[in-house]
């Protein structure tokens, strides 16, 4: 099975290096030196990684026969594809493959259905689960703890505990000039404070 796991970015220097976007959890396994990759689109590859380096909080990596800048430029935007087992489960516990969250019924934590896990959003801040509901609309649900609380692989299920307005259109909206606004806005604000 293939899994997506770097979209090449710019080159970096003269000597063939490029800014790589990672999509994995372990970039030190599926990108390390020897490590050859498919690539999308086909035609750019498949590639070795001759070297790879993090520079000011970047993965750079360098592929075998990409020598100069001109070179490593004419690969932006390419994606990097590895093979996979199907039964291999990422190391970290709570960590997924995103073939394995496709195709999730995403329910609330008192049951109510909201759709089916259609894609995987990779964004620098988090991960981003598309949701098609039953009318067909979609809903984008952020992949984090505080939201998404329970995934059951065995049940082939996301449970969710989402906010107000995230999934429906009740959304408190407070009004910073009604008195009671500004009193649930400094509430919220001394309660965040007080868990961090």
């Amino acid at each position: 099975m293939q899994l997506v796991v770097a979209r090449i970015g710019r080159a970096h220097g003269i000597k063939g290096e490029v800014t790589v976007e990672v999509r994995t959890d372990e970039p030190e396994l599926r990108l390390g030196p020897g490590a050859v990759l498919a690539t999308d689109p086909s035609s750019a590859g498949p590639l070795t990684i001759a070297t790879g380096r993090v520079h000011s909080g970047r993965l750079l990596l360098r592929f075998e026969g990409v020598t100069d800048r001109n070179a490593a430029e004419a690969l932006r935007n390419t994606l990097l594809i590895a093979e996979i087992d199907p039964e291999e489960l990422p190391e970290g516990e709570d960590e997924y493959y995103d073939h394995q969250l496709i195709d999730l019924d995403v329910v609330t934590e008192d049951g109510e259905e909201v759709g089916r896990i259609t894609e995987i959003s990779h964004l620098p801040s988090q991960d981003l689960f598309i949701v098609e509901r039953p009318d067909g609309s979609e809903v984008m649900i952020p992949f984090v703890e505080e939201i998404v609380t329970e995934i059951d692989l065995e049940e082939q299920k996301a449970v969710i505990s989402p906010p107000p307005g995230l999934i429906d259109d009740r959304a408190e909206i407070a009004s910073p000039s009604e008195d009671t606004g500004e009193e649930a806005g400094a509430g919220s604000g001394g309660e965040a404070g007080e868990d961090a």
